[in-house]
């Protein structure tokens, strides 16, 4: 199968190029011009490279125009937190993505889009989020996502062989995100969770990367939409209590719990700041955030994952870096 795959340099992309290459594909990756060669360590080197910046519409259409794919899986993007314009961000998220899917569409390749669980808000309206939930554009990065949502949608009308993955927040080796931060501030004793019981839902990368494998493979209703996580929620003071069990063989402190209204403070504070990252740092942590991932099980055949006890080798390579470092 000849292959079309944005993203590589990320942190789902990268795990997710190096499955795919494991199945003899003929790989094609689009790079930002002048990616650090860092970044491209551990990807096999069978995979073609071709520099164009998603931002840069005119180079992307120009390139499309001239080639086609069997499939193309879009993961790039401009993530949340960035500082990007808001410019950049829609060139990115939203043209460069209606882009690849008309390419897909007049070529009849399969299209599969990384989007978000983002796409329902940092925090979903009701819990667990299913495809129903309302959509609550509370950050220009989610807008952009629930924007290409729609946009694809409207290309299944007009025989799109699209479908969407939305991964919850992603954990695994390698990551720098939510789930390492919280295991850095739970190892300096950082960490004050609120006096409540705080669900959430996290994603092994490995679950997500499968996702994308499942939909390479077999035929799915065009349009269909996953939401990607563990197959549980977890309890966010067990999923504390775990990691510092295994960062220091002890329960975390029960006295480093506080009052949610705190919470609720902070997050008004940072949101007259205009600071979107850490107003949802704080909102992370202090309400619910899960969603319905039966369907996505059935429909995909995906192995069940479970956060605990699955999360232990984050935590082992966090301690291999602190080590080393």
């Amino acid at each position: 199968m000849k292959i079309l795959i944005t993203g590589i340099t990320g942190f789902i992309g990268k795990e997710t190029v190096n499955q795919i290459s494991t199945k003899k594909h003929e790989i094609t990756a689009l790079i930002r011009p002048n990616t650090a060669s860092h970044r491209l360590e551990g990807i096999d080197s069978d995979v073609r490279l071709v520099e164009i910046d998603l931002a840069n519409t005119r180079s992307l259409k120009a390139y499309l125009t001239e080639n086609s794919f069997n499939a193309i899986l879009h993961i790039g993007a401009i993530r949340g937190g960035r500082k990007y314009s808001k410019q950049t961000y829609y060139k990115v998220n939203v043209d460069a993505t209606e882009q690849l899917m008309i390419n897909a569409q007049q070529n009849k390749s399969k299209f599969i889009f990384c989007s978000s669980v983002g796409v329902f808000g940092a925090i979903p309206p009701q819990v667990p989020a299913n495809n129903k939930t309302e959509r609550q554009p509370d950050t220009y990065y989610h807008y952009t996502k629930i924007y290409a949502e729609k946009l694809l949608q409207k290309y299944v009308l007009y025989n799109l062989n699209a479908a969407i993955v939305r991964p919850s927040i992603t954990y695994g080796v390698g990551d720098y995100g939510f789930p390492y931060t919280l295991i850095k501030l739970i190892d300096k004793k950082m960490l004050f969770l609120p006096n409540k019981t705080v669900s959430i839902h996290l994603a092994n990368v490995e679950l997500v990367t499968s996702a994308f494998m499942k939909l390479l493979d077999m035929d799915y209703k065009p349009g269909s939409a996953y939401n990607v996580a563990d197959k549980n929620p977890v309890s966010l003071q067990d999923l504390a209590d775990f990691i510092n069990q295994e960062l220091h063989n002890k329960s975390y402190p029960r006295n480093r719990r506080i009052s949610p209204k705190i919470f609720h403070f902070l997050e008004e504070t940072t949101s007259k700041l205009n600071s979107d990252l850490w107003k949802n740092r704080f909102a992370l942590i202090s309400h619910d955030w899960y969603y319905e991932v039966d369907q996505t099980y059935q429909d995909l055949g995906l192995k069940q994952v479970e956060t605990l006890p699955a999360f232990k080798y984050v935590v082992r390579w966090y301690l291999d870096r602190k080590r080393k470092s």
